[in-house]
């Protein structure tokens, strides 16, 4: 079954927009052949599923044979890539690829000054938006003819080309450095989630210094810089460490603010930029701040550039509403969050080719919260075992969280009968995952404890974890778990019995009357 909706053709297909597919039939009828009408019905086909199905296709339309289909997919595939191609499109690496072309074209033809000519031209566009990898290509290429050609364009033109090709290649060798570092870095955070322990603060921390190349801050260049705030950003994010999460996310956004048209070049780096300044927000509990990024990240979602393609739509929705959905997670109106589930499933649906399944993994624990904190545990399960039956090797520490919270959500329904069974499964889970801190162990701790107690003595109990829990909350190894679980205010509604998120509303109104 798991090769029935990711068939590399029909998941280009599905990715079409209307105005593409009709490109798509006038680029390929142009000079129609029996190959190219068998092309365009196998398009069609492929077009009207919902979800890939090779018999039923060769079923339903026996002119294409079993034999032939594997190579009428191939040139379907290439043909749709170059109908998209001619499209327009006014990304500067194409337009810049398409320069080069014409380059080579000339230069193949003996018009060395005429190729000369448009590579300078190149460059200039090249050096406007920070393209420091076409300078390169741009460079070689003018060494390459300036070494096989007598042009006399420019005096002293081998030492010139000499001195750009260094400058160049110094500036791209510290940009590669940074970029793998952050990626690396970030990587990290993907497959294992926060620092758990002192072994992973000090693995994480060695490899930083490790990798951190020697820079002077006023010699870099905008993707330099990016990548270098970006590192400090995953460093900081993953050993919990939030002021210096936030510093740098807003270092981030600021490099995109002081070069504006960047936005338009590097606009998925943009809005992750504008995402993790959300989340730092969220994670030190600035309301204002929040507030007023996510003013300025919904302001963008409505802008020509939010707009420019599918992905750059894809991502603008995916963290616009995570966004949206941690807003009501600090107001504590829960049950409103709610409002917005409805419309994001059929997205994620909607998406669901182009959605890695981290993404997906974080909505589903998102929704699962808000359910859980209006009181409907049913529901928050129901999500809860999406993420406990996806088999991922990624995020480990959600996937604790996930078993956690559902382990909570039963024992807010009183399955008695099932939770002796999940404390020893998740304890189990958790402990091979290493993402057992004292928090946790407290946790199960007391829920082993709770079967036994009278009904008279839960109160305390809940109040003794309490009390024994705010005194780890400053602790940055176990930062994590309140991030993941407010736990806190899941034992203050036990305490006070009421649900969880009149506990987080009062909470909010009580700092926002402090601040007024």
């Amino acid at each position: 079954m798991s090769n029935r909706s990711t068939d590399e053709l029909f998941q280009l297909i599905k990715s079409l927009e209307k105005a593409e597919k009709r490109n798509f039939k006038v680029f390929v009828k142009r000079n129609a052949g029996s190959d190219d009408l068998k092309m365009v019905t196998l398009f069609d086909a492929l077009d009207g599923m919902q979800t890939y199905d090779e018999p039923l296709l060769l079923q339903k339309y026996p002119d294409i044979k079993k034999q032939q289909l594997s190579n009428l997919k191939a040139h379907l595939y290439k043909q749709i890539l170059t109908s998209l191609r001619f499209t327009k499109d006014d990304n500067i690496e194409m337009q810049l690829n398409e320069q080069i072309s014409y380059a080579r074209i000339l230069y193949n033809k003996g018009l060395y000054h005429q190729s000369l000519k448009l590579l300078d031209r190149i460059k200039l566009l090249a050096k406007q938006h920070n393209q420091v990898t076409f300078l390169m290509q741009v460079l070689i290429f003018e060494k390459k003819i300036e070494s096989l050609h007598i042009t006399r364009s420019i005096e002293n033109r081998a030492e010139q080309l000499s001195h750009e090709v260094a400058e160049v290649n110094a500036r791209l060798s510290l940009q590669n450095k940074l970029s793998n570092l952050s990626l690396q870095l970030y990587s990290w955070y993907i497959k294992m989630g926060h620092a758990r322990d002192e072994k992973d603060v000090s693995m994480v921390h060695l490899f930083f210094e490790a990798n951190l190349p020697v820079h002077q801050l006023g010699d870099l260049r905008f993707y330099s810089k990016m990548y270098l705030y970006q590192s400090y950003c995953w460093y900081g994010f993953i050993l919990q460490d939030l002021l210096m999460y936030y510093r740098y996310t807003q270092k981030w956004v600021n490099l995109f603010d002081t070069e504006p048209e960047m936005k338009a070049i590097e606009t998925v780096q943009y809005i992750k930029g504008m995402h993790n300044l959300l989340s730092a927000h969220f994670s030190l509990e600035n309301y204002e701040g929040f507030n007023k990024a996510l003013k300025d990240f919904e302001a963008f979602g409505n802008s020509e550039i939010a707009d420019i393609n599918t992905n750059v739509r894809i991502q603008t929705f995916v963290y616009l509403n995570l966004a949206r959905i941690n807003k009501h997670f600090l107001e504590g109106t829960f049950s409103e969050g709610l409002e917005l589930v409805e419309g994001l499933v059929d997205m994620l649906e909607e998406y669901r080719i182009q959605l890695d399944r981290h993404r997906i993994l974080v909505f589903y624990y998102k929704i699962a919260c808000l359910y859980f904190g209006s009181g409907d545990n049913e529901k928050a399960i129901d999500f809860l075992n999406r993420i406990i039956n996806l088999k991922v090797d990624l995020r480990t520490d959600l996937q604790c969280y996930a078993r956690l919270l559902h382990l909570i959500a039963h024992y807010e329904l009183g399955n008695w009968d099932l939770l002796e069974y999940l404390i020893k499964s998740v304890y189990r889970f958790m402990a091979q995952m290493k993402n057992l801190s004292v928090v946790e162990e407290e946790i199960f701790r007391f829920l082993r404890k709770s079967f036994s107690l009278a009904p008279d003595k839960v109160i305390p109990a809940f109040k003794v974890l309490k009390e024994k829990l705010e005194k780890r909350k400053g602790s940055p190894l176990e930062a994590r778990s309140y991030m993941y679980l407010d736990i806190i205010s899941w034992l203050e509604s036990k305490i006070q019995k009421v649900p969880v998120q009149q506990v987080r509303r009062n909470l909010f109104l009580q700092g926002r009357k402090g601040k007024g």
